[in-house]
């Protein structure tokens, strides 16, 4: 490990991304005393930022990657129904295949364990260190530390996902279980045909995503990190050192960059010398304004059967999730969207079923996924100037705070806190 004398201080860092990963990994390198520049051609926050409409769950306990064995079974139905909860895109199958059969390669049992023991490691207290860090932007409501609910028709269909939560058991996560009317008290409008749930208690969420990463980008900003507008090509290496980040139309002269792009870091990668496996898995929502007092979800929940978590925004019940796989640029089916709402009106009986098309808003956002369920954080080959720090799937906010803290120990040559050889970019 290189240590922290061999860096010359203060240090210019751009941090490639305005996301979740990219504004914590700012606000701990601003924590640093380092120099920090953020680069991203898209406002943080805005819709058109993957982090804007999340479900919003910084859960400790979601270390199961989204594979599962036996799997490779399901593939002709995936490409068989586009609309399925997990579809893949025709035109699409010989671009993902080499990243389709790593992933299903991993859908074994102890293979499973490992991963969950890393991601472990990684999103534990998720909840309380988002909280620390929104407090100091002044955003402390924004998260909610009360715990979300794994929704099932019944006992016996929970236990059918009993080899996930026996592996959650094995990593010290705990878990309360309502049954019956235990339930209906806990969530009255849910489906009374929904019986039986478990609620964590670690785990937490953000009741805005979109004005929580608005609030992380004020904050950096206030403490003096520079905001440019732009997008990365690539980075000028010199003997080992970074010497600039390449933009379309120059370039930024710094001596250190995160790159935390989400799903499109793949190209910025191979430009620091990684050959990653990431894919755009890409995922759909559903937001309903309006209609609390007939239907709210008191607590934000995983509906198994439905792929999807329901979680009560700012803005309205928000209905996440699902996954499509198709090329980054492809256009939206909003027919996917059409499919949230239509689970929203089946999971909450209290909405009207004529639901005005004007209290419906549908989103698209691209996760960063990898095929092994484990995102890429670590230096890069071309030079130890350059910190990865992307592939995060379906938990890149929870990821995102102790992440950023890593990211910044990077960047400072401090040992990380965690060990980060499960997470290594050099692994494919």
């Amino acid at each position: 490990m290189t240590s922290a004398s061999e860096f010359s201080f203060p240090r210019h860092a751009v941090i490639i991304g305005a996301g979740a990963v990219g504004l914590m990994s700012a606000i701990h390198a601003l924590d640093q005393g380092l120099q920090v520049t953020i680069l991203d051609f898209n406002e943080a926050g805005s819709e058109e930022a993957s982090s804007y409409g999340n479900a919003g769950w910084l859960s400790s306990h979601s270390v199961i990657p989204p594979v599962e064995p036996g799997m490779w079974k399901k593939v002709p139905g995936y490409l068989m129904d586009p609309l399925g909860p997990l579809s893949i895109r025709w035109r699409y199958l010989p671009a993902l295949a080499p990243w389709l059969l790593r992933n299903l390669a991993g859908a074994r049992r102890e293979r499973i364990r490992r991963t969950a023991g890393a991601l472990r490691t990684l999103v534990a207290d998720a909840r309380l260190l988002h909280q620390e860090v929104a407090q100091r932007a002044g955003v402390g409501h924004l998260i909610d530390t009360s715990g979300v609910l794994h929704v099932y028709r019944s006992r016996q269909h929970f236990d059918n996902d009993a080899f996930g939560w026996g592996v959650r058991r094995e990593l010290g996560i705990e878990w309360t279980e309502f049954e019956g009317e235990a339930l209906r008290a806990r969530e009255p409008d849910l489906d009374p045909a929904f019986g039986f749930a478990v609620h964590v208690g670690e785990a937490g969420h953000c009741r805005n995503p979109g004005a929580y990463m608005k609030a992380l980008d004020a904050y950096a900003r206030a403490r003096g990190a520079r905001r440019v507008h732009g997008r990365a090509r690539g980075f000028r290496i010199e003997q080992g050192r970074l010497k600039a980040v390449v933009l379309e139309t120059g370039e930024i002269a710094c001596d250190a960059a995160v790159i935390a792009a989400g799903a499109r870091a793949k190209q910025l990668a191979l430009m620091a010398g990684d050959r990653v496996q990431l894919e755009s898995e890409r995922g759909y929502h559903a937001s309903i304004a309006g209609h609390q007092e007939r239907a709210t979800a008191r607590t934000p929940m995983m509906v198994s059967e439905f792929k999807v978590i329901a979680t009560q925004m700012e803005g309205g019940l928000r209905i996440a999730g699902q996954v499509e796989f198709a090329s980054f640029e492809a256009e939206p089916d909003w027919r996917r969207g059409e499919i949230m709402r239509d689970i929203a009106l089946k999971l909450f009986p209290g909405l009207p079923r004529d639901l005005p098309a004007a209290d419906v808003k549908f989103w698209l956002g691209r996760r960063p996924s990898t095929p092994d369920g484990m995102p890429c954080i670590g230096y890069a080959n071309a030079s130890r100037d350059i910190v990865h720090a992307y592939g995060h799937g379906h938990i890149g906010l929870g990821c995102s705070a102790r992440t950023g803290r890593i990211a910044a120990q990077l960047l400072t040559g401090q040992a990380p806190e965690i060990d980060l050889a499960p997470f290594s970019p050099q692994r494919f």
